[in-house]
């Protein structure tokens, strides 16, 4: 699909390709930044997830890399990696030697499923548990490879998917490719390990990280590798070959090796991106091997894992979950509601689960609320609106000021909607009692104010709104657009241009620089396909309604797109 585009300098040289789009299910806003920092060896994907929805909202982050294979091909994961799963963990597999049928292939005797020639059939595996930050391939024709690193505490997701080493694999290899097929996909997630493993994003939450890929050499699959190094260390009979592979110059590093106690290498060089180190020393048993700038500091280390006596057993694959009558409890019952709508399953939906707690418990909170979420956004707004209300109910049987205050927020949403606007302005000014649910709540009161044309108070509860959250685009966006009412134009162009500044390709600040100047601020992130006017509609589709949430009712002209 089109998307949005725009080229990016910064001041340390680097420059960055962004791509932006309004995803047309949730209208939620993805954007993806490549970046190329001068003198570095690496290729960054800076990500911005942004939920400009009023609804908390699920997503599934998976960055993908698609790349040629053959008999030689094998791809690498982290060295405490013992076992990797099927999607949605429905079977297990013990990695890097299979001993069991994975994917309807009997692999009994012993199969390594991490090189391409030895899995015939479409095939993904994904690993579920490890405490380094890398995972990658390596071509053995080319004696190179790739590795990705990012933060396995956000980014525990480490994939590969091939359509098999077989006749059915090599036809959607055709189908896919242009002449340099086969080809494996390396899949990295973020907030993820598995597929489907959604997160969830709070309504106007925004979330940003960034994942590295960069090339090695000569060195074989990686040991451990972070942004700055990758390492490997091969034990061959009473010697270790040693490589290390970085990503920017380090001018007189020192690379330290030991084993059995003792130094068998301490070697000072210049280290630089292309320009791998490759050595064999003596030693054997309980070596590692460490990376030191010339000022001491470490780059990189890798020591011997210990070695284990036994094969550790298999987790249990994951199961169906069982009718909503055989479910005992309440709270199991609302867990697997939740579950099923967090995962977006295809055929098993929540409704079930939680309308058989409510006919157990009809004033049951969660369940209320759960239930009465999904009818808001299926535009069921009274029928909504009476679940919220039974969930209240429960949560202020004993205390008027209930912990959690989601069923408050929703209630307002509910009331906005059906334009019972004084009881929607107490319902959003209950929910600001929580913390959690600030910011969205007095980014809606500021719209209620604004439809009552009181743009003062508008403001400062704007003002709130960003003290909580100060990435809630549509808050500092309402906000410029109020302060344009009221006259204030220069702090007006001063808040479109820091938002524009945050996100380049955030159409309302965009807008709203442009009605100001009367000049469109940039062409550069407009497609021009015939196509893509399309999107370019949704935009402004999305534009249009925030503007009119509020009652800013004038009509729009986009001003960077001649339509």
């Amino acid at each position: 699909m089109p998307v949005q585009h725009v080229i990016e300098h910064s001041d340390d040289g680097s420059i960055t390709v962004w791509l932006s789009e309004h995803e047309p299910m949730q209208r939620m806003k993805g954007m993806v930044g490549i970046c190329l920092h001068p003198g570095k060896s690496y290729v960054e994907a800076k990500v911005r997830l942004y939920n400009r929805t009023p609804f908390a909202q699920t997503f599934l982050w998976w960055a993908n890399v698609g790349i040629r294979v053959h008999e030689h091909y094998q791809a690498f994961f982290p060295p405490d990696v013992t076992y990797v799963a099927d999607h949605a963990k429905r079977a297990i597999s013990s990695f890097p030697i299979a001993r069991n049928f994975y994917y309807g292939v009997d692999y009994r005797k012993g199969v390594d499923i991490s090189w391409y020639k030895n899995i015939p059939v479409p095939t993904s595996y994904m690993v579920t548990e490890s405490e380094y930050d890398f995972f990658g391939g390596y071509d053995y024709q080319k004696n190179a490879g790739v590795v990705h690193f990012a933060n396995h505490h956000i980014a525990p997701g480490k994939k590969l998917w091939t359509w098999g080493n077989a006749e059915f694999g090599y036809a959607w290899d055709r189908n896919l490719t242009d002449a340099d097929g086969p080809y494996i996909e390396l899949m990295a997630g973020v907030f993820t390990d598995n597929q489907p493993d959604f997160s969830w994003l709070r309504p106007y939450e925004t979330r940003t990280w960034s994942q590295f890929w960069y090339p090695i050499q000569q060195i074989g699959p990686a040991k451990n590798a972070n942004r700055f190094a990758a390492i490997n260390v091969e034990p061959i009979n009473d010697k270790l070959k040693v490589g290390v592979c970085v990503t920017e110059p380090f001018e007189k590093a020192k690379l330290l090796v030991t084993a059995g106690g003792k130094t068998v290498l301490e070697d000072i060089c210049n280290f630089a991106p292309g320009r791998p180190y490759v050595r064999e020393v003596r030693g054997s048993s309980e070596w590692s091997v460490q990376l030191l700038t010339r000022e001491g500091q470490e780059i990189i280390q890798y020591t011997a894992p210990k070695v284990q006596n036994s094969i550790t057993s298999l987790p249990e694959p994951a199961t169906e979950p069982p009718p909503p009558k055989d479910i005992a409890s309440n709270d199991e019952l609302y867990v697997t509601g939740l579950h099923l709508e967090q995962y977006r399953h295809a055929t098993r939906y929540p409704e079930p689960y939680w309308k058989e707690a409510l006919e157990r418990d009809p004033l049951d909170s969660r369940c209320n609320t759960a239930l009465g979420l999904l009818k808001l956004k299926r535009g069921q707004f009274s029928e909504a609106e009476t679940h919220f209300r039974c969930a209240i109910a429960r949560l202020t049987t004993r205390n008027p000021n209930p912990a959690e205050c989601d069923a408050y927020y929703y209630l307002g949403l509910a009331l906005q909607y059906q334009e019972r606007l004084e009881e929607a302005y107490a319902a959003f000014y209950k929910a600001t009692w929580n913390y959690a649910w600030q910011s969205a709540a007095y980014y809606h009161l500021a719209q209620i104010d604004c439809r009552h044309l009181r743009f003062d108070r508008a403001v400062q509860h704007l003002k709130l709104s960003l003290r909580t959250n100060s990435d809630n685009l549509n808050a500092r966006n309402l906000r410029a657009t109020i302060l344009r009412r009221l006259g204030a134009s220069a702090q007006s162009a001063a808040g479109a241009t820091e938002t524009h500044a945050l996100d380049s390709l955030d159409v309302w600040s965009r807008y709203e620089l442009e009605v100001l100047s009367g000049e469109p601020t940039s062409r550069s992130g407009v497609p021009e396909s015939e196509g893509a006017k399309n999107a370019q509609t949704q935009l402004t589709l999305d534009l249009a309604f925030d503007y009119a949430a509020a009652g800013f009712w004038v009509r729009l002209k986009i001003c960077y797109q001649d339509t």
